[in-house]
């Protein structure tokens, strides 16, 4: 199993930090047009566009939302902790059908028009008629939001749009459905990443039998340590009673007071866009694998006939009379393709297959690179076959030898006559060394250069094509900031 480990949070988080982040991520999603899905893209510019207007409306509000079923009492239970007798309760709407507001200090006017809330759904505390009394919440905006289980698809919609946005997410469940599948597999499993900042409120408790309410929040915790929360805060309340909601306003309290709550709650976003973008990438960075590239222009070069070329150099070049030497050939596009195909594979094994077809699409395709280095290779000059001062020094050489034998034949030998024989010699021998000498020498730089002609065209079709192409996926990698390990 793959667990996905978030490093970006191991930065500090700031509003400066974010919008590098956010536009990072913008950008190396601009330059893989082809590579992430269009279903991954479009809500993940979607959301990145809400975290965008999010921070741009500044971090100084700090948003807690009750979510909730039908019947959880979590309008009660908000109209109990603002004091205030306003959101829809009990028979005069058996669900919450829009969302309300109820705001500590401004009216945080811009940041509730961007949450969706209804002007005449807003309400303030602490204006002239409420006093100051509650001014330790300065900055705290509560909302109410529609039932998760409504039947109508638009209340649906509005909790789906706001679990993202809110910084403290209040769930709210009664004795009766605190077990909802609707609520742990719709909702909460998917929110490991937020857990520290969620908190379950068990309202109702006054309904529950003397001693039931410790057992209740004992198989509330079972349930959320198997949706994988094992840090979310559990308190039973009663919104009719007051039971413990001074610990709720306690908790409100220090979460609106955190610094930079709006900017952690935009990092988790942001975390969470990245989450669902990191399958578009491979576990690892995407690099050149040099010993397969070697090897791949290895394979060319003998496939073009250079090998053979320069054996035939190094053969021809040693004898008297040199015969024609061999020309390079165009090589065979099976084998090129066959070639290619391998250096692919093992420079692309470990990506996501849409990364492969943008490596395949950028490098040159078999025709293009026997064309190339057939016309590489063509452009390699062949040595002369005879280099003039070894052949004299050959010839003169046997003929000294010879005039020396016939000095002694003719005229008696004598000195003369064996220091020609020898000088002969001599001349002879060292011309036939230097012939070995250059035959190997002209046969490796032959080798050298065309093997350097194969090596630029590799590097110009097929090494810089795909290097820029990993340059993407890397840069979509590291903008993403995430990680692959094993669990």
């Amino acid at each position: 199993a793959e667990t996905l480990r978030i490093v970006w949070s191991e930065l500090m988080i700031d509003a400066a930090s974010l919008d590098r982040r956010l536009e990072e991520m913008r950008c190396a999603l601009v330059a893989a047009p082809n590579e992430v899905s269009a279903s991954l893209v479009i809500p993940a510019r979607q959301g990145m566009d809400n975290v965008a207007k999010r921070l741009a409306l500044g971090v100084d509000h700090t948003v807690a939302a009750f979510f909730g079923g039908t019947g959880s009492g979590k309008s009660s239970l908000f109209n109990a902790l603002t004091k205030l007798d306003f959101a829809d309760v009990g028979a005069r709407r058996p669900t919450t059908s829009r969302a309300a507001a109820c705001t500590w200090g401004d009216d945080a006017t811009a940041l509730l028009d961007f949450l969706g809330v209804d002007p005449h759904r807003r309400i303030r505390r602490e204006s002239i008629l409420d006093g100051d009394d509650e001014n330790y919440l300065d900055g705290l905006v509560l909302l109410d939001v529609p039932d998760y289980d409504s039947v109508t698809t638009a209340h649906a919609l509005q909790v789906d749009r706001l679990v993202p946005l809110a910084d403290l997410l209040v769930w709210v469940v009664d004795p009766q459905k605190y077990a909802d599948a609707a609520l742990h597999e719709g909702y909460l499993r998917g929110l490991g990443a937020r857990q520290e900042d969620m908190v379950v409120l068990i309202n109702q408790i006054d309904t529950l039998p003397a001693g039931g309410t410790q057992a209740l929040i004992d198989d509330v915790r079972a349930l959320l340590l198997a949706d994988g929360l094992d840090k979310v805060r559990v308190i039973a309340v009663s919104a009719k009673r007051g039971d413990n909601l001074d610990q709720v306003r306690e908790l409100f309290r220090q979460v609106s007071e955190r610094e930079s709550n709006a900017a952690r709650t935009a990092s988790a976003e942001l975390d969470s866009i990245a989450k669902r973008l990191s399958v578009s990438v491979a576990e690892r960075e995407a690099t050149l694998d040099e010993p397969a590239t070697s090897d791949f222009q290895e394979q060319m070069s003998r496939s073009a006939g250079v090998g053979v070329v320069a054996d035939s150099i190094a053969t021809g070049l040693r004898k008297i009379f040199p015969p024609s030497l061999a020309r390079p050939e165009a090589p065979s596009r099976v084998s090129v393709a066959a070639q290619a195909s391998t250096w692919l594979h093992r420079n692309t094994d470990y990506l996501p297959q849409a990364w492969v077809n943008s490596v395949q699409d950028a490098v040159s395709d078999p025709e293009g690179l026997v064309t190339g280095v057939t016309d590489l290779v063509a452009l390699v000059p062949l040595p002369r076959p005879r280099k003039l001062l070894i052949e004299l020094g050959w010839w003169l050489g046997w003929i000294a030898v010879l005039a020396g034998f016939g000095w002694m034949f003719f005229k008696n030998g004598g000195v003369p006559s064996y220091a020609l024989v020898a000088v002969g010699v001599l001349s002879a021998v060292a011309s036939y060394w230097l012939r070995l000498r250059r035959a190997n020498r002209e046969a490796a730089a032959y080798r050298e250069a065309a093997r350097g002609r194969v090596d630029q065209l590799v590097n110009r079709d097929m090494v810089k094509p795909m290097q820029a192409v990993f340059a993407r996926h890397n840069r979509l990698r590291a903008a993403l900031a995430v990680e692959k390990a094993q669990a």
